[in-house]
């Protein structure tokens, strides 16, 4: 047999075997579905969960960062000395150092008054360090006493500021909305893009000076990271390396890339969070394929008597495999492509309810196709065993 024969007849005769039972296929495509869509969401949390985690990270111009050894994620900073940030000047491929203030207020709502947690990010707003988008617009307002920019992404709890500082704008012609965080009363100028994490729902940004008005149990010798920004040509591994020997053990130098792994570790090893997002996947696959085996194993089980007749008249036991790997193929197709297209909406949806970067990627949805098909070709696998029962002797 041609070798494309040996491939295309075995397909199509499990083809033509599943669509006889037009119930018996129904049930499979929705029990790969099933388990394709479950696999899609907990990927796709996964997946938001460390790029919302690294969304302010991934917004900082600096090549090389400054931070405390027992710092585990951005939001739960240890402080650090701020000197720290000025000794790495003195290597001359270091052109600015930049101390980045983190933490955690609380936000009253310009509505009605409630109160939820907020992130503060403090910097210097002239040092170029930040590349939110809308900052360029509001860097020299925020130079002013008490403002802040507020986060447009953030979680809709912390009032509609982005309506109100439209409308005052419009009926007062003031630029800056009145509002409260801690006790202190501040003025949102302007509106940022960072985005919710699963460690803070909102965030604001303000001045190095302004934050230390926040936050005045703060000693002005510490700081919580520090972005260096390096000069045109210079290595950050080798900036990293010559800074680590030069100061001393109560700092840690990572380069941008180190510094995002850094983050991630903390949300994949140090919290329940990504095992649990993986096990789900875990379970989803399992679910299907058992749904598989079940649908293949009465399949081959009601045509018994069939699969004896074609070994009697000279089919391999290669052959009648190949079929039921079709028929698993088959079903992983099938199952996979509404499968993807109810993940795509359910993404759309979720996404706007949390503000989670959620979306649908190619490479995303070629891993999820293997693993439905790997799902599929085990219960394929697993199936076959009951060809063995197919013995032309007992059957006739």
């Amino acid at each position: 047999m041609r070798p494309w024969n040996a491939l295309w007849l075995p397909l199509r005769l499990a083809w033509r075997q599943l669509r006889a039972e037009k119930a018996r296929l129904a049930s499979a495509i929705a029990g790969v579905m099933f388990a394709c869509v479950l696999v899609f969401m907990q990927l796709g949390f996964r997946a938001a969960l460390f790029e919302s985690a690294t969304s302010l990270i991934t917004a900082m111009r600096a090549e090389v960062f400054l931070l405390h050894p027992l710092t585990l994620a951005s939001f739960r900073p240890e402080p650090l000395p701020r000197i720290r940030a000025w000794q790495s000047l003195a290597l001359p491929e270091v052109e600015r150092a930049v101390p980045v203030y983190l933490a955690q207020s609380t936000w009253r709502n310009p509505e009605s008054g409630a109160r939820r947690t907020i992130q503060l990010v403090g910097f210097d707003v002239e040092a170029g360090a930040m590349r939110f988008t809308g900052l360029d617009a509001v860097a020299e307002a925020l130079k002013r006493p008490d403002t802040v920019a507020f986060d447009l992404r953030s979680r809709p709890e912390f009032g509609p500021v982005s309506q109100l500082l439209a409308r005052r704008r419009a009926e007062t012609g003031e630029a800056a909305l009145p509002v409260q965080i801690a006790n202190r009363r501040v003025e949102v100028v302007g509106l940022v893009e960072i985005g919710p994490s699963f460690g803070a729902d909102g965030n604001v940004l303000l001045s190095e000076t302004n934050f230390r008005r926040l936050v005045a149990d703060r000693p002005a010798s510490h700081t919580d990271l520090v972005a260096l920004r390096l000069r045109p040509g210079a290595q950050p591994a080798a900036v990293r390396d010559r800074l680590a020997a030069l100061l001393p053990a109560d700092v840690a130098v990572l380069t941008y890339p180190e510094l995002v792994a850094w983050e991630l570790r903390y949300w994949e090893t140090a919290t329940p969070i990504g095992f649990i997002f993986a096990f789900g996947s875990l379970m989803g696959l399992i679910v299907g394929m058992v749904i598989v085996y079940q649908i293949l194993f009465s399949d081959i089980a009601g045509h018994l008597r069939e699969y004896a007749t074609l070994k009697a008249i000279g089919y391999s036991n290669a052959y009648l495999g190949r079929v039921v790997l079709g028929a698993a193929l088959l079903l992983a197709v099938l199952g996979f492509i509404p499968g993807a297209l109810a993940s795509a909406g359910l993404y759309a949806v979720v996404g706007q309810a949390t503000f989670l970067p959620l979306g649908m990627t190619p490479e995303r949805a070629l891993l999820v196709f293997g693993l439905i098909f790997g799902m599929c070709a085990l219960a394929g696998l697993l199936a076959m065993r009951k060809l063995r029962d197919a013995d032309p002797a007992d059957m006739f």
